[in-house]
Order: C-alpha cells, then structure tokens, then sequence
C-alpha cells in the first residue's frame, strides 16, 4: 500500500484541532469513570458479623439452676427436721405401753418354750393394758369407713401414706379393689407432761425389792 506523503495536512485547522480536544475529553471520562467505580468499591465497607446472643439458652440454664436451689433447700428442711426431732414422745409412750402392758416384757421374751395356752394367757393381759393406753392417751380414726372385705374405689389425688394399693397396680385413678384394712390416723395424743430433767430413755427403771 502506497501512501501519498503529500495529502497529510501540514497544519492544524479549527476543525482537527476540535476532534482532538474531544477525543482528549472522552478519553479523560472514560479514566474518571473507571476510577469512581473502583473507589466505590475499594470504599465500600466490610460488614461486620455480629454474635447473636441466644437468650433462650439463658433463660433456660437459669430455670435450672433455680430448679437445683430449690432441691438443695428441700433436702436441707428435711434434714433440719431430722436433726431436731425428738424422740422423747416415743420413748414415753414405750414406757406407758411397758407399765400398762408389760409389753417390752412381752416382745423382748423367747416363747419357744412357752405353750399356746400360756402366750395366749399372756397376750390378754397385753390387750387388756394396751387399750387403756389407747383409750386414755391417744384419738384413733379410720382412714376408710366402708366395711372390709367390700369393694372401694381410690379416687384420683389419694394420699398413698393413708392408702396403699396392693396385687396387680396398673393404669391411672380412680381404682377398684377390695378393702382389706381400714387403716389407722392418730387424730391426737396427750401424753403427760415430763417433769424437768426427766430421762425419757428410761423405759422401765430396775425394781429391787427390799
């Protein structure tokens, strides 16, 4: 290809000195664009990951250190109430039931080598001293008052200290079965008052005769 030299122009007119100002223009544009958008994203921020607290678990590992505390202060009631109750009722009442009853005699002796006739002879005196103890110092109830060997029904929210249920136990309240014991409540006890410096521990003192 053969390019003639001469139709080059030899000077600018307004014309050609227009278009390079506009290409020089558009060429500035264009770099100033391409900057701006990699500023924006050079620029944008990095979000930060925020922890998400979960209160649930909160709440609920709190319920269960409630639900410890409150075990813990039941377990301590009961062994407070353990460690201060006192035994001298009982003890007094083995006593009445000894001086009344000979009935420490009674349970404490072999009857192996005594006849029916004689522990039966025994035993009346027992009963005979036991119900003046009862009738004198303590109130008995009934739990149930049907008839024994009739059938009952154990309603739903029975207290299973004052009713035990025996045989085949399965499914829910209420329940129907034969009532085989009435049950006993001791509704009070008057057991006379123990003078100062008294030694409930003594059953029975020894007797000498003299």
């Amino acid at each position: 290809m053969i390019v003639d030299l001469q139709m080059i122009p030899e000077t600018f007119d307004m014309l050609h000195a227009g278009l390079t100002a506009s290409s020089v223009l558009l060429l500035l544009l264009a770099v100033s664009r391409k900057s701006k958008v990699i500023e924006k994203v050079v620029e944008k921020p990095v979000e930060k990951i925020v922890e998400v607290e979960k209160p649930v678990e909160k709440i609920i590992e709190v319920e269960k250190v409630v639900e410890v505390e409150k075990v813990i202060e039941k377990v301590v009631e009961v062994e407070s109430k353990l460690a201060t109750a006192s035994t001298d009722s009982a003890m007094q009442l083995l006593s009445i039931m000894q001086q009344e009853a000979r009935l420490i005699d009674f349970l404490k002796e072999d009857l192996t080598a005594f006849s029916d006739e004689d522990v039966g002879a025994a035993a009346r005196v027992i009963h005979t001293g036991g119900q003046k103890v009862l009738k004198d110092y303590v109130t008995l109830e009934h739990i149930r008052t049907e008839d024994e060997e009739t059938r009952v029904a154990v309603e739903d929210g029975f207290n299973p200290q004052e009713v035990r249920l025996t045989g085949n136990v399965t499914g829910n309240a209420p329940f129907h079965g034969t009532l085989v014991h009435k049950g006993w409540k001791a509704m009070s006890m008057n057991l006379p008052k123990l003078a100062e410096n008294y030694d409930a521990s003594v059953i029975a003192p020894a007797e000498v005769e003299l």
